[in-house]
């Protein structure tokens, strides 16, 4: 296990920017967390008396409860910082009187008080502009000297794919041979961020899975996430696929992970001169409602495939009752990883000693 170069690191487009070496020791650790825990073992000497500072533009169940108590665990604090009960961090130039204040002073004084700061941002605070919400977490880590974690963004939610790949690796010990498909699901809203189906294909196809993306037209994911995930796979000498058919996205598949995304016209892309269309949206989504996972499209994976699922699930849209109440639902199990992951990413970059 290599711990050596966590200490302080920012964890925010770590499905790109750790190693593969790395995710091995982030999941390893997890599991002997996971293990402690459940032998009831101490381990609240790893983070005793640190802060974790916590910022949420957006609601959340499993991940705020997974950071709070997390950081219980590990013998630390968690502190919400609530926008709106604090002066919310804002981009030079984005300023209002009395309303906000800019990220870097915000991230100076979290700095001087704490050993961790970490955010969730996506959609409508910035407007749906895709990657602003990036920006914003990556604006809080130039100034903080302390670790910046993502806790979801408009590109990726890495907390939730590590959480992921440590359930595919208890269900089956090894991601070399394991058909993973990731596939658009219907939602009859169109207010979900690509941050879940951009990281769980960049995962995946990193730790050597062969990966397919199956979606409607016109719910297209980031250009430069489909050529990373192709480069890995030919580096890996594994497959990548994609499909408009979600039925031949299931054929043949171990894993399947049935999900909603926003469609293209939701996002705004500024330097393109395209703005976002909220009706057209809501049109692009409605007109795929067949895009669900029932026991039939199930039946298209393997026989014993596995059905995933980040939570909130839409019943009755994304997926049936029969299906996520199921036996091959894994959903709650991946639900409990979220702890036990979380705390491998704040005792590595927050400093503690496994």
């Amino acid at each position: 296990m290599i711990t050596a170069g966590f200490r302080g690191r920012d964890y925010i487009d770590a499905e790109l920017d750790y190693t593969k070496e790395e995710w091995e020791t982030l999941i390893d650790v997890s599991l002997e967390l996971k293990r402690r825990f459940l032998m009831g073992e101490d381990h609240s000497h790893l983070l005793r008396n640190k802060t974790l500072f916590m910022i949420f533009y957006n609601q959340s169940l499993r991940t705020r409860n997974s950071f709070e108590t997390g950081m219980t665990q590990l013998g630390g604090h968690a502190n919400n910082l609530e926008p709106g009960k604090i002066y919310t961090p804002a981009l030079e130039g984005e300023e209002v009187a009395y309303s906000t204040e800019r990220v870097s002073d915000v991230a100076n004084v979290l700095d001087r008080m704490g050993h961790g700061i970490s955010i969730r941002a996506y959609g409508d605070p910035v407007q749906w502009v895709y990657g602003k919400t990036n920006r914003v977490i990556k604006e809080f880590a130039k100034t903080a000297r302390i670790p910046v974690i993502n806790m979801e963004c408009d590109k990726f939610h890495p907390t939730q794919a590590l959480a992921d790949l440590v359930t595919i690796k208890e269900k089956f010990g090894q991601f070399k041979g394991v058909k993973f498909t990731m596939s658009y699901a219907y939602s009859a809203s169109p207010h979900k961020p690509r941050a879940v189906p951009q990281s769980l294909i960049l995962a995946p196809v990193k730790m050597g899975m062969d990966v397919t993306l199956a979606f409607p037209k016109g719910f297209e994911l980031d250009p430069a996430v489909i050529a990373q995930c192709r480069k890995w796979a030919e580096e890996n000498g594994t497959k990548f696929n994609m499909t408009n058919d979600m039925r031949e996205g299931f054929e043949g598949a171990d894993v399947v992970y049935p999900k909603a995304w926003c469609p293209v016209s939701m996002l705004s892309f500024p330097e393109e001169g395209k703005v976002s269309n909220p009706e057209q949206a809501q049109k692009d989504c409605d007109a795929n409602k067949h895009w669900i996972c029932d026991k039939k499209m199930l039946s298209y994976a393997k026989k014993d495939a596995l059905y995933m699922h980040c939570l909130p699930a839409d019943r009755g849209m994304e997926v049936t009752n029969e299906v996520i109440d199921g036996p091959q639902s894994i959903v709650f199990d991946e639900a409990e990883n979220r702890m036990h992951t979380i705390k491998a990413i704040l005792a590595l970059t927050m400093g503690g000693r496994i």
